[in-house]
């Protein structure tokens, strides 16, 4: 029958896949035990499974409406709920503005579906998340990466960027708050520059924000989409993924009318909507005034779980010459190791230890990164971070860089 390659669509060759979800498959194949500072997962205890458990019996109860087909808006208690809601965290949304996805992910695909094409200018954040990125690959939009420090993206760099190639991008990458991988927040001053250059350009900003509800330190920032208002187009991507469960499948996305309409027709060619069950849970878990409590228990966990594990990596790996960042919310720090330590080749080691996490190239277009790594601090309790911490010590204290790497072994 021939090579399958033959029979691919050349946008197939932007299809990169994450190594991030592959490492999920990777973790439960381990036969030993595994501390899972990877995959960036809410905490198990944090998850209401029992309110859960309770509203989705009564919605099988009322009927077989809960379980049919509905409107690939969102289903009309969800975007009452959520309007509410936002409303009372001082970020109202106009209802024609509003979204209701398959969680935060399609909502990136949705802009990038619309926006991005073969050969756009794509500017993103370096480092910066995988899947992300994929999906604009998949979309055959050029990336250009832009660095980052404590304050975010180095907004003077992406300028002097686009002054290098003459064009500016279509679109701008960002995850301004909480950032993933490296859990640093873009300041305000960065922010209004921003804003700044991409009204000059006409450039779109998506502004990618899982985590600025969980804010456990620091004052709030206002949102690159509140600070665009009226003056350059920002499309902002959300998701309940890590503040109710990533198994819900359920985000939003904020963006023109205009952009709405399109997004609707896109999406009427992909799932038609959102599962209705999973909608109606989390409407109901809004419309009965749970999250605020419920939000305020994740801040507090996890302003404990990023302490806990700061504490460890200064325990065990400060004399090493390790550094890390010190993040004001979300579920990330990000470790920066010796330049002799390429943390792809030490992950095996580490794995056999029985500590996960994700190694820095994963989080470059081009590959960079090489001695630093992502850690997760919102899925495992303070005590097992610690031992986490532990046993990477354990691996780069005998970890043999001239050995190769054993497939299979990697993220």
């Amino acid at each position: 029958m021939g090579c399958v390659d033959t029979l691919y669509a050349p946008r197939a060759r932007g299809i990169t896949g994450s190594v991030i979800d592959s490492s999920t498959s990777l973790l439960a194949a381990q036969p030993h035990d595994v501390v899972r500072l990877a995959m960036g997962s809410p905490a198990r205890e944090a998850i209401p499974s029992a309110t859960f458990g309770t509203l989705l019996g009564e919605l099988a109860r009322n009927g077989h409406a809960a379980f049919d087909y509905g409107p690939t808006e969102g289903d009309r208690a969800l975007r009452d709920a959520l309007t509410a809601f936002l409303a009372g965290q001082g970020t109202p949304v106009a209802p024609e503005e509003l979204l209701i996805t398959s969680g935060g992910m399609q909502g990136l695909d949705l802009v990038c579906k619309l926006l991005v094409g073969p050969g756009d200018l794509v500017a993103v954040e370096s480092p910066t998340y995988t899947n992300g990125t994929a999906t604009i690959s998949g979309y055959e939009g050029e990336m250009e990466e832009v660095p980052g420090d404590a304050d975010g993206l180095d907004v003077d760099e992406l300028e002097r960027l686009t002054e290098r190639r003459g064009t500016p991008p279509k679109l701008i990458y960002t995850i301004p708050t909480f950032q993933n991988p490296s859990g640093t927040t873009l300041s305000l001053a960065r922010r209004e520059r921003l804003i700044e250059l991409a009204a000059e350009w006409g450039a779109v900003v998506l502004e990618d924000d899982p985590y600025s509800l969980l804010r456990f330190e620091g004052e709030p920032l206002p949102s690159l989409r509140e600070l665009g208002a009226g003056r350059a187009r920002v499309i902002a991507v959300h998701t309940f993924s890590k503040i109710l469960a990533p198994g819900l499948r359920v985000g939003w996305v904020v963006a023109e009318p205009e952009l709405i309409e399109r997004m609707v027709d896109a999406r009427q060619s992909m799932d038609t909507c959102t599962a209705p069950p999973m909608q109606q849970l989390v409407a109901r878990f809004l419309a009965d005034g749970l999250a605020d409590e419920h939000l305020d228990s994740l801040r507090a966990a996890y302003r404990q779980r990023k302490r806990a594990m700061q504490e460890a990596l200064e325990d065990e790996l400060a004399g090493l010459g390790a550094s890390w960042t010190d993040p004001q919310g979300g579920f990330f720090l990000w470790l920066t190791l010796p330049e002799a330590i390429d943390t792809q080749a030490l992950f095996r080691d580490a794995l056999a230890e029985g500590v996960a996490y994700i190694p820095g190239p994963a989080f470059s277009i081009g590959g960079r990164f090489p001695n630093a790594l992502r850690l997760a601090f919102s899925a495992e309790s303070p005590d097992r971070a610690r031992e986490g911490i532990r046993r990477l010590r354990r691996a780069i204290e005998g970890h043999d860089p001239d050995r190769p790497h054993t497939k299979g072994s990697r993220p």
